[in-house]
């Protein structure tokens, strides 16, 4: 490993700010891996509790079943990183007032379930805040097909999609396709937190 080119990611790392709208399958995941590579503050909004269905895609385990997703996310990655900073909030994203909690993120990663919030969230941070990158992902249900997933740039929009993916109600939500496209949000912010992106 270059350790002075990890030093320097690290430096860049700590000042930066990420945010989640979602703390399910794509949230929960992509979380996890930005508090591992030493990004310094995390804000993650979400209103659910975990259910038994959740543990076979997102990042918690049996003995949290029934409690609220952010605080136990909060607790999952500060046994993972402890001096990071993790603020929640315990609500629902509400049509109008979605951009509320992220206004000091240089990111904002959506990690919405419904296609109806994905699109009045992406809409509402847009119109708020025109010049914060979003980070957004569509068609993640299935398996395989790894080829198929894109990227697509739209100014501060960033879209990781598979257009050819069903919708939930007509596929499965599986663990490692979740994981990809969870990951690939990661990745795709820290490119631009590190200045590589495009």
């Amino acid at each position: 490993m270059n350790l002075k080119k990890q030093e320097k990611i690290e430096g860049k790392l700590k000042n930066s700010i990420i945010g989640f709208a979602g703390a399910g399958g794509l949230g929960s995941n992509a979380a996890v891996s930005l508090a591992r590579t030493g990004v310094s503050k995390l804000i993650i909004v979400d209103f659910d509790k975990i259910e038994k269905s959740n543990l076979n895609r997102q990042y918690y385990f049996k003995d949290q079943i029934g409690k609220v997703k952010v605080e136990a996310l909060k607790d999952n990655i500060k046994k993972i990183n402890p001096v990071i900073d993790v603020q929640t909030y315990n609500e629902k994203l509400i049509k109008g007032s979605m951009h509320n909690h992220f206004s000091n993120c240089d990111i904002v990663i959506e990690a919405l379930d419904s296609a109806d919030a994905k699109t009045d969230f992406i809409e509402d941070i847009m119109s708020n805040y025109p010049k914060k990158h979003i980070i957004s992902a569509s068609g993640v249900t299935g398996y395989g097909n790894f080829e198929k997933i894109k990227i697509k740039h739209l100014g501060f929009l960033h879209i990781i999609f598979d257009e050819e993916a069903k919708d939930s109600e007509n596929d499965v939500l599986t663990s490692a396709r979740v994981s990809i496209f969870a990951n690939a949000q990661a990745n795709l912010a820290l490119e631009l937190i590190l200045g590589e992106g495009k």
